[in-house]
């Protein structure tokens, strides 16, 4: 199966339906594997050039993972849903039992623990080659107005774009929009090809970046099942320098801190993707 078969098999399919990490990467070297879509501060429109990498077997480059939208201790961020790998899903458990009292209130009360389907990309950044393959993470959306809605015709008018020496980057027109809360955020407004163009000019680089063997989870966290019970439970997770694992906000450890202070954290997850577009689909 050809790449661009492998993707019109996987969008036909989305079309029809409503709705542990590695130690490879450091924190620093994390931060330069996102790829982010987000305005600079002052700016209300800009664009960004990118390069959708093929697959080694012809597979769908876009990869489809599960995360749940939460606040946590103020913050909004993605939780990957451990139940697309058959563990235990916390946060599911409690949307499922929501679901399941038949009353209206609770039902809407589930939604913020739904978990949600997004794509993972792996890519070039024009504007910072330097830093190897990036990934980009966005999310399906149902009524046929997402990101791949707007790349897929891309593969069906031209052909493989992920092609190494017939492939096209692709522009990404970006401009500030307004929620339905008021909140201004990063909106694609058009994401257009360029001119059949070679991957790389030097066949150095395009080699390194085809073999890249990171992945996507190499790069964003998996919670453990503790974590995702703590946040289930309405509790805030906290990293004990002692015992080495999260414990909750109530408990009356004194040794409790913020991941980012311990010499003995696990991998902070810092994503600057957390924030970056906004969501249509939760009641608030």
């Amino acid at each position: 199966m050809s790449t661009f078969e492998s993707v019109l098999a996987q969008y036909e399919k989305n079309k029809q339906v409503a709705g542990g990490n590695s130690n490879k990467v450091s924190q620093e070297d994390r931060m330069k594997k996102y790829f982010t879509t987000l305005l600079p501060k002052g700016s209300r429109s800009g664009e960004k050039r990118i390069r959708i990498l093929p697959t080694e077997d012809g597979s769908s480059p876009f990869k489809e993972v599960y995360y749940h939208e939460l606040q946590v201790d103020g913050q909004w961020v993605k939780l990957y849903d451990p139940k697309q790998e058959g563990k235990r899903s916390p946060l599911n458990e409690v949307y499922e039992g929501l679901m399941m009292t038949g009353v209206e209130a609770d039902k809407v009360l589930a939604r913020q623990y739904r978990a949600r389907k997004f794509y993972i990309v792996k890519v070039i950044d024009r504007e910072n080659e330097q830093d190897g393959v990036k990934f980009w993470r966005f999310k399906h959306n149902s009524k046929g107005e997402g990101i791949l809605d707007k790349i897929f015709p891309l593969f069906k008018n031209k052909g493989d774009i992920t092609d190494t020496e017939k492939g096209r980057d692709l522009i990404i027109t970006l401009g500030l929009t307004k929620a339905g809360n008021g909140k201004e955020y990063t909106a694609i407004t058009s994401i257009i090809p360029e001119d059949i163009t070679s991957l790389s000019n030097d066949v150095d680089t395009s080699k390194s970046w085809i073999n890249d063997e990171l992945t996507w989870a190499d790069v964003y966290s998996k919670k453990p099942e503790e974590y995702l019970e703590m946040i289930a439970k309405g509790e805030v997770p906290k990293w004990d320098v002692e015992t080495k694992k999260y414990v909750s906000n109530l408990s009356e450890e004194t040794t409790l801190m913020s991941p980012s202070n311990s010499k003995s954290e696990p991998i902070v997850d810092i994503d600057p993707q957390d924030d970056s577009e906004a969501d249509d689909d939760l009641p608030f």
